[in-house]
C-alpha cells in the first residue's frame, strides 16, 4: 500500500492540495485541489476570507477520498505575519486583517518609541517590514484595546487551521519568527521584548518545530472528508518549506523562492544581527531544524500579479475597483511577449518602496514613480512590463552583492524554486544582472518543502540531506547561463 503525505499549500491568490509518495527514491506529486483565495472589506479593513479558505482546505480533503488516496498526514503552509485570536473557548476574536491593509501606518513608531529599532533587530534579526505582526498587534492595541485583552490565544493562519482540523494549538517555530517577537538566538519568545510593548503575555505559547506531531482530524472532520490522518507541522511558513526544496549543490548558492513574494538569500548556522545587516534591511528568519533564512523580502511578483488584474479588469481586494480593464483578457505569457517587445525600455523603480506594497492601482504607481525619478514614463503594456522585469533583475542583482557583503562569501550560482522559476524572460535578465548562472526549479517548491518535513518524519527520508538528492533526481531543473549585455 503506496504512502501519501498531503500539502495544503494556501498563497496570496491560491491554495492547492498536493499529495507527494515515493517511488524508486523520486518525489511523485499529484495536484488534486485548488481553489481562490481573496480578500474581503470588513469592518473598515482588508481581510482574508478565511470561511472561503476553511472550504477550501475541506474541498480539498474531500477530494482525496473521492480519488481513494488517502493521506498518511497532512501539513499546511501559507503566507507568513498574519493571525487569529482565540478567546477562551477557542473562538476566533476580531477578523484575520491581511497585511497589506493600511492600519500599521505609523505603528512603527509607537514600537520604535518603546524599543529602540536597533535593539529590536539585535534581539530578533527581523527586518522591518511596516506590516509585520509586531506592529499589526499595536494597531490592535491603538485601535481595538478590548480585543486584545479578551484574546486568550494567537495562532498565525496555518496555526489556526491545524487548531480547526485537530482541536490542537499550537504555534510553530518558522512562522513565529515572521512576528518579529522571537529572540533569534534563544529561539523562543522574547518574553522581554514583549512586556516592554504591553502585549498580553498568555498569547503566546510553547514554539513547536517543524516535524511536530498536531493530532489526529477530529471526529467531526473525519466524518465530513470521509477519513482520518494526522496532521504533521511543516514549515508553515511558506518561504522556510520553499527554501527546504532548493536542490543546492553546495554552500555558494543563493536561493531564491519567487512568487507573490521574491525571498532572495542563503541558510546560515547562526543568525547575522549586526547594525550593518539591519542597515541593509536582512533578515534572519527561522527554519527548520534551527537553520536561519538570511534574506531579502523583494516585492517580487506581485507587481505583475497586481498588473495583470487590472488589464483584465480585476480588483486585488473585493471593494477596489480597477480602472486599466482593456477588454483584453492577459495571460501571463502574454505579459512577457509585450514585455519583450519593449526591451530597450530604459526606466526602473525600486522594487521593494512601499509605494507598491497595496496600490489602488500599481499601474499608478509605476508611472508615478518614474515621472518623479525624472524617467521615462511607460505608457503602453510592454513598457510597463519591462519596467518591472528591469527593476526586479536590477534588485536580485543589488541584493546578491549585499549578500555577499554581510557574509564575506562569494556566490557562485542562483538557485529559484517557485511559480516564477517558470518565467524564463526573468530568469535570463536575472542571470544577466548577476553574471551568475541560474538554476530553475522545481516549481512547486513550498508544496515539495512542506512534503520533504512530513516524509522525514514519515521515514520516507534519512534527513534534508537525502531528500534533496531525491528531488535532484525527480524533477527538471533548468540552467540558464548570462548572455552578454
Amino acid at each position: 500500500m503506496e504512502n501519501y503525505y498531503l500539502a495544503i499549500d494556501i498563497g496570496a491568490s491560491s491554495g492547492r492540495h498536493i499529495l507527494g509518495r515515493t517511488e524508486d527514491g523520486k518525489l511523485i506529486l499529484e495536484e488534486v485541489y485548488r481553489f481562490d483565495n481573496r480578500q474581503v472589506r470588513r469592518n473598515g479593513h482588508d481581510c482574508w476570507d478565511m470561511d472561503n479558505l476553511w472550504t477550501g482546505i475541506l474541498e480539498g480533503l474531500k477530494a482525496c477520498k473521492a480519488l481513494g488516496k488517502i493521506p498518511r498526514t497532512i501539513g499546511i503552509d501559507t503566507w507568513a505575519v498574519d493571525y487569529v485570536l482565540l478567546d477562551g473557548e477557542g473562538n476566533p476574536i476580531g477578523d484575520a486583517v491581511a497585511y497589506r491593509d493600511s492600519r500599521t501606518e505609523g505603528m512603527d513608531k509607537l514600537v520604535g518609541g518603546l524599543v529602540p529599532p536597533d535593539l529590536l533587530y539585535a534581539r530578533t534579526g527581523i527586518q522591518k517590514q511596516i506590516f509585520n505582526t509586531i506592529y499589526q498587534l499595536m494597531a490592535l492595541r491603538v485601535e481595538r484595546p478590548e480585543t486584545l485583552n479578551r484574546a486568550e490565544f494567537l495562532l498565525m493562519i496555518p496555526d489556526y487551521f491545524h487548531y480547526r482540523l485537530t482541536g490542537v494549538k499550537k504555534q510553530e517555530y518558522t512562522n513565529a519568527t515572521s512576528t518579529g517577537l522571537v529572540n533569534a538566538r534563544e529561539k523562543t519568545w522574547d518574553r522581554s521584548l514583549i512586556a516592554k510593548l504591553g502585549y498580553p503575555q498568555k498569547l503566546f505559547g510553547e514554539l513547536s518545530m517543524p516535524g511536530t506531531v498536531v493530532g489526529e482530524l477530529t471526529e467531526e472532520i473525519q466524518a465530513q472528508v470521509g477519513f482520518n490522518a494526522t496532521v504533521v507541522l511543516p514549515a508553515t511558513h511558506d518561504t522556510g518549506s520553499a527554501f527546504l526544496a532548493v536542490p543546492a549543490r553546495d554552500d555558494r548558492a543563493v536561493f531564491l523562492s519567487s512568487g507573490t513574494w521574491s525571498l532572495l538569500g542563503v541558510e546560515n548556522e547562526v543568525p547575522i544581527t549586526t547594525e550593518e545587516s539591519r542597515a541593509e534591511n536582512f533578515t534572519n528568519e527561522g527554519g527548520a531544524w534551527y537553520r536561519y533564512r538570511y534574506l531579502k523580502n523583494i516585492m517580487g511578483l506581485w507587481m505583475i500579479q497586481s498588473i495583470r488584474r487590472e488589464l483584465n479588469g480585476v480588483a486585488y481586494v473585493e471593494g477596489k475597483t480597477s480602472s486599466y480593464a482593456s477588454g483584453r483578457t492577459y495571460s501571463f505569457p502574454d505579459l512577457i511577449e509585450e514585455a519583450k517587445k519593449a526591451a530597450d525600455f530604459p526606466s526602473m523603480v525600486d522594487a521593494n518602496d512601499e509605494s507598491f506594497l497595496a496600490p489602488d492601482s500599481m499601474i499608478d504607481a509605476i508611472k508615478d514613480d518614474c515621472a518623479k525619478t525624472g524617467q521615462p514614463v511607460p505608457q503602453t503594456v510592454g513598457q510597463i512590463m519591462q519596467t518591472v522585469y528591469s527593476s526586479l533583475a536590477m534588485a536580485y542583482e543589488n541584493g546578491i552583492a549585499a549578500l555577499e557583503d554581510m557574509t564575506g562569501k562569494h556566490y557562485t550560482s542562483l538557485n529559484i524554486v517557485g511559480g516564477g522559476c517558470q518565467d524564463m524572460y526573468l530568469n535570463q535578465m536575472t542571470a544577466n544582472a548577476t553574471g551568475l548562472p541560474v538554476y530553475a526549479g522545481p516549481v512547486e517548491g513550498t508544496a515539495i518543502g512542506n512534503l520533504l518535513v512530513q516524509m522525514i518524519a514519515g521515514g520516507e527520508f534519512a534527513d534534508l540531506g537525502a531528500a534533496r538528492v531525491a528531488i535532484r533526481r525527480s524533477f527538471e531543473i533548468q540552467e540558464i547561463l548570462p548572455q552578454s549585455k
